[in-house]
């Protein structure tokens, strides 16, 4: 801290600062009767000056102490470096989210990856929402039948989750896995006994968002709710593209708003071991003399996704392929 900033009078200041003490630094190593000659001041009064000075040092370095702790926990990954092999390792031990679609299953490597965040896009009435609350019923799939066991977290900012409908998707997994049972297993009647469908839906977590500002405050509130329930192992946001496209008319700070937010979200996944899966519109977009489409909001937040899906109707039947993946092949 520099002279000038003491909260002393200003003709002390103005004395220290003619006598040369211009940073606190200075002032730590001269005796209260050599400062008080030196200013031409009583010795008491020199006295509460290197008090001051003490006092604003020790504040300077408290407050210098607080801003390094919470950089090193902003980026307390640097203390624990990870070789490649063992995140290879980690990778391989990760357990996947079935969507219930084999196909698609396939697609993905094997279902929705934890520790990443996935998008998946496409026209109205494809799927999506019916997509996302499926992936929340089938997380809480035990792990004797290859599930996670987990909870999930739904945030609705459409108004179109069906409660109805999330409880018909609980009632067909309890089925399946009545089947699967049947074929592979003896002790089902213990399970379906313990799970039932009010089971499935109790561990669905559901946020209603009605703002931008609402969808941010809630993000930033997932830190301390995960804290509080670390059984969760999804993150449905349906759709993280709704309110972005109403209420904003500055694309520059939409973009700035957007970025974080994803940050967000690709810490909480890394930091609790869950999936985070993004539901996204389309809009038009024009390439090479032709329209095709493309997920909304822009180039820009097509890089903050680890994996993107987009659907589309061929005919009656419904497909999908990778449109960005670092790792899965494209299909």
């Amino acid at each position: 801290m520099e002279i000038w900033r003491l909260p002393i009078s200003a003709s002390q200041r103005g004395k220290l600062i003619s006598a040369g003490y211009t940073s606190l630094s200075s002032l730590s190593s001269i005796s209260s009767s050599d400062l008080a000659r030196e200013l031409n001041v009583s010795e008491s009064e020199a006295m509460n000056i290197l008090k001051v000075a003490s006092h604003s040092r020790g504040s300077e370095t408290s407050n210098a102490s607080c801003s390094i702790v919470e950089v090193l926990d902003t980026f307390q990954w640097w203390a624990g470096a990870q070789s490649a092999w063992d995140m290879l390792h980690d990778e391989e031990s990760l357990m996947h989210i079935t969507t219930s679609s084999a196909d698609l299953d396939n697609i993905l490597g094997g279902g929705i990856h934890c520790k990443e965040v996935t998008e998946i896009g496409g026209v109205p009435g494809i799927g999506k929402t019916q997509l996302g609350i499926q992936i929340a019923v089938n997380v809480q799939i035990p792990n004797d039948f290859g599930g996670l066991g987990g909870n999930s977290i739904y945030i609705d900012t459409e108004g179109s989750f069906m409660v109805e409908r999330a409880f018909q998707i609980a009632e067909a997994c309890i089925e399946d896995m009545s089947e699967y049972n049947r074929f592979l297993r003896k002790d089902f009647q213990e399970c379906k006994i313990k799970m039932q469908p009010q089971d499935i839906l109790e561990n669905i977590f559901y946020f209603r968002i009605c703002s931008y500002t609402e969808q941010i405050a809630l993000i930033n509130y997932l830190d301390k709710f995960l804290s509080e329930h670390k059984d969760v192992k999804v993150i449905v946001v349906d759709s993280v593209t709704f309110h972005f496209r109403q209420d904003f008319d500055d694309m520059a700070l939409r973009t700035r708003v957007l970025s974080g937010m994803a940050l967000k979200l690709m810490n909480l996944a890394k930091r609790f071991s869950l999936a985070v899966v993004l539901l996204n519109q389309v809009t038009t977009k024009h390439t090479e003399a032709s329209f095709q489409l493309a997920l909304a909001l822009g180039d820009s937040w097509s890089h903050t996704c680890t994996n993107r899906i987009v659907l589309y109707w061929n005919g009656n039947e419904r497909y999908a392929y990778i449109d960005k993946s670092p790792s899965l092949r494209s299909a």
